[in-house]
Order: C-alpha cells, then structure tokens, then sequence
C-alpha cells in the first residue's frame, strides 16, 4: 500500500504518461547526515609556499571516489595530479583555473556521509549539514604563511623520480597527463587498468593519440616483463648503468682532476620576496596563459591594428607567477658583467706538451648552466647570454627546459645544451627537501664555478652591532665550488660579495630593466 508522499513517473512504450501522488508521512530525520570536507593544498615538499592551478578533473556536484583525480597543480620544478582522500560531492570549487593557491589553502569542499568520515585533523575541517543542504558555505578563514618552509605540515616531501622507493604509479604525477590526446572512452579504459597514460603516449593514432590498442599493446608488454622478472631470492642482482649516468660516472671521475675551493655563506632575499608579487602582476602576453584584459577605454593598437596580430606563444614557456630562481639568476648575471674571470672558461692547449701554457677564452655575455635533475638523468642545459635577457625570459626558458627534461626520452637537444656550455653552472637543490648547503662538483668543461642554492626560510636576525630588536629575514644558503687552479679564493669571496649587492638591493636592476 502506498502510504508516502512522492511523485512517480512511469513511460510506457508510447508517449503517455500517468502520475501517481499519495501522502507522505515520513520525517527526514531518518535520511543520512552529510558533513563537508573542506580539501585543502598540502606542502608538495618542493620548498614553494604556493602552486598554481592547471586545470580542474571535476566539477562542482561531480561524484568522486577516494583516489579520484580531482586537480593538477603546477610548481616551479613539476606538475602533480592531486586526488580525493574522500568518497563523496564535490559541491564548490575553490580556487579557479590559472589561479595560484597557497599551501594550507582550500581547494574545494567536499560532501561526504557522517558514518564514513574521519576525525578532522589540522588541515582539515568539517561543517554537518542536512543531507538537502549541500551548499553551506565554509567560514573559517585560509591558511595563508608567507614561509617558505611550513612548521604546521609533516606531510613529507615529494618523491624524487629516482629514488628507488618511488613507485611506479607516483612517476606519472611529475608529468603533465593533460597533455595526452586520447578519448575520454580510452581514459576510462586506462584507468580500468591502471595504466598511466604518460607511460604509453604517444600513441599510434593520428598526433600521437592514445589508442585502445596502444593500452592493450603496453599491458602486454608489461605482463611479459613480469613474467621473466626474477622472483626475490635474497640474492645480490647486477644492473649495468644507463647512458647518461654513465656519462656522469665518466664526469665525476674527471672531475677529481680539479682542485676545489669551497665557499658557503646566505642571501637576504627579502626584498626580493616583495619584488616577486609585483613582478608577477605583469608578466608580459607571450609568457602569460591567461586571457588579456580588454576593459580599456583606449585601445593601444588603435592605430596599428596588425600589431595584435603575433605568432602564436609556446606554451611550454607559459606560467602564471615568477619565483626566486629566475630573479637570482638575473642578479647573478650583473655580478658576472663586473668580473670577466667569472665570464671564461678554460681553452684546451694546442697540444699535450707539458710546457704549454692553458689559456682562458673570456666570453662577451653570461652564459649560465643550470643543473636539471630528470627521469633519464642529470643534464646541465645552457642559458646563454643571460645578461641580455629579463627575467621573464629566463623564466620562459627555465619552464621549457623543465617540460623537455621531464620527457622520455628526454627532449633537450644540443640547441639547449651547447658544447661549450655555462662558464657558471646553477643548482637549485633546495628545491628538494629541506637542505640549505651542499658541496657542489665541478667538473671538466663546467665553467669555472659552480653554486648551489639551498632552501630558503625566515629567521630573526641580530643587528651586527649585537644591540637592537631582532627582525625577520628571508634568507637562502648558497654553496660554491670553484677551479682553484685559476679562481682564487679571495676572488670568489669577493665575487660572491658582488652578486649580494644585487641580489639583497635588486632595486639597482631598475637601472638596466629587470
């Protein structure tokens, strides 16, 4: 007997429809509580504050399930799918595409069962709410540190691509999966079957998009590995080094041909740190993947209407915000302009004879390395003529350099790393972990130096006088190593003294346009 009220529709085989109405005498007391799950950024342990948000997988009243991609956020050293740790609604959406989130910020809100959530934990809150009322809104505020290094969050640091522990699954999240052309039909096949997309593209269809067979031809493969793979014994397994870390092998046991003089001192980069969020309000249209603002009252190409007309960008060279290594490296390219010692590399002799004197081969501009860590190894691609460029080119290039190391193979090419390379090379390490020195390796045809740049992080610093109140201070660890057969270590010092009067006043770059 019916005994509730609710409407019913029935459809039969023709178009005719009956409804059927009763009294509904059941309270909603009984229906499930919902709470919201307010998702919020965690520290990616790449030694960055914020990240940028790509693109969305979900949209809001989306159903998604634990491990479910929700967004891919962007750093400055990789892009990371990040998925749901809950079963349930995602009723909003947060943060919008192209927008940049800070760590410990909300992302989205997610409605989940009361019966199936967890104790809340520190960076994460949850609302009750009727299960009819999914759009209550979040009041507490974001999360917002201006630290490099978060104190609240233990979550620890993304996995390098070459650690051993790292698993297969977690490799694909360092490269881009938007990227890869395939059916929505051939997505959900491959996730049916746990492949990652990145590991089979390109494929065999037309622009290298991922067929169903091509899932089914990388399956196979797999399943073939497996199947020869040995079974663990407790016995010791040989594996032959692979090209390129045998070329590092190579360089390494150079490189014990070269005296080093190490020299370590910090960098106060707090100016810098208030320079950054100015510069990245401008960053000019070729760099900038967002839309222009076309509110104006003027038009500027009033009168040359073709000048809107340019070639398309290279997305690859795209980003949304600046960070500190483009403008560091800028600085270091003034110093280098007042030191030609630091602009040279050393000329091979004309012959072997031991009398014959090595010379040095001064270059006109900075030509800097940087050390790019990738699945395939460790490459040290060229920034040439540094001095020439701003710093939003160098942070187009850094980004370019970044999305062809990240292939695989990896796409550098000699344009990217020309035989001759950097006179200086850069080593940004405190971009993983929480290191903030080290002792860089210089090796044969690297330049005359090497630096490497540790992980940045407040402190409260002592006037030098000893008497005063403290004061906070952005500061960064740099190590240096140098060729002691033709730096001197008064010269590197006194080098290195050069690029703070830049790096810690980066005012002066006004000068001579950032």
């Amino acid at each position: 007997m019916l005994s509730h009220s609710h409407l019913l529709l029935f459809k039969f085989s023709k178009p005719v429809y009956t409804r059927i109405c009763c009294l509904h005498t059941t309270s909603i007391r009984f229906s499930k509580q919902k709470v919201v799950k307010r998702f919020r950024l965690a520290d990616i342990g790449e030694g960055i504050t914020e990240c940028e948000v790509i693109k969305w997988s979900v949209k809001p009243n989306s159903v998604v399930q634990s491990f479910d991609p929700l967004c891919e956020v962007q750093s400055d050293k990789a892009a990371v799918e990040i998925t749901s740790p809950f079963d349930g609604t995602v009723t909003e959406i947060l943060v919008k595409e192209g927008d940049v989130a800070k760590v410990g910020e909300e992302l989205c809100l997610i409605e989940v069962d009361s019966d199936e959530a967890h104790v809340s934990s520190a960076s994460e809150s949850a609302t009750p709410i009727p299960s009819r009322q999914p759009d209550i809104q979040s009041t507490s505020p974001p999360a917002d540190s201006p630290q490099l290094v978060s104190e609240r969050d233990p979550t620890p640091g993304h996995p390098h691509p070459l650690d051993p522990s790292h698993s297969s699954a977690s490799k694909g999240l360092s490269r881009p999966l938007a990227n890869v052309l395939a059916a929505p039909s051939v997505r959900h096949y491959a996730k049916q079957q746990g492949v990652d997309l990145t590991l089979v593209a390109p494929g065999s269809g037309k622009e290298g998009r991922v067929e169903k067979k091509d899932i089914e031809a990388f399956l196979s493969a797999k399943s073939a590995a497996e199947s020869v793979r040995p079974e663990r014994s407790g016995k010791d397994i040989e594996v032959e080094l692979g090209r390129t870390r045998f070329a590092m092998w190579k360089a390494m046991t150079k490189s014990l041909e070269i005296p080093h003089f190490g020299y370590s001192t910090t960098l106060d980069i707090t100016r810098l740190s208030e320079l950054l969020p100015i510069i990245s309000a401008g960053i000019p249209r070729p760099y900038s993947p967002l839309p222009v603002d076309s509110d104006q009252a003027v038009s500027p190409n009033a009168v040359c209407p073709d000048a809107l007309v340019a070639p398309p960008p290279d997305p690859t060279m795209q980003y949304t915000k600046l960070t500190f290594l483009p403008l560091l490296i800028k600085t270091l390219s003034h110093a280098m302009l007042e030191w030609p010692l630091f602009r040279s590399s050393i000329s091979s002799p004309p012959n072997s004879s031991p009398n014959q004197k090595p010379s040095l081969t001064i270059r006109p501009h900075a030509d800097i390395a940087v050390a790019l860590s990738t699945p395939s190894g460790l490459y040290t691609p060229t920034l040439t003529a540094v001095d020439t460029l701003n710093a939003y080119d160098i942070m187009g290039r850094l980004r370019r350099l970044q999305y062809l190391g990240r292939q695989i193979p990896c796409a550098l090419g000699p344009a990217d790393m020309p035989r001759r390379g950097g006179t200086i090379t850069v080593s940004n390490v405190g971009a993983i972990g929480k290191g903030e020195y080290a002792a860089p390796v210089l090796v044969p045809g690297g330049g005359v130096a090497i630096v490497a740049i540790g992980r940045a992080k407040w402190v409260d610093v002592v006037p030098e006088s000893g008497v005063g109140i403290s004061q906070r201070r952005l500061v960064v660890g740099i190590s240096w190593s140098a060729d002691h057969r033709v730096v001197e270590g008064a010269e590197l010092a006194a080098f290195v003294e050069t690029w703070r009067g830049w790096a810690e006043h980066p005012e002066r770059m006004i000068g001579s346009a950032i």
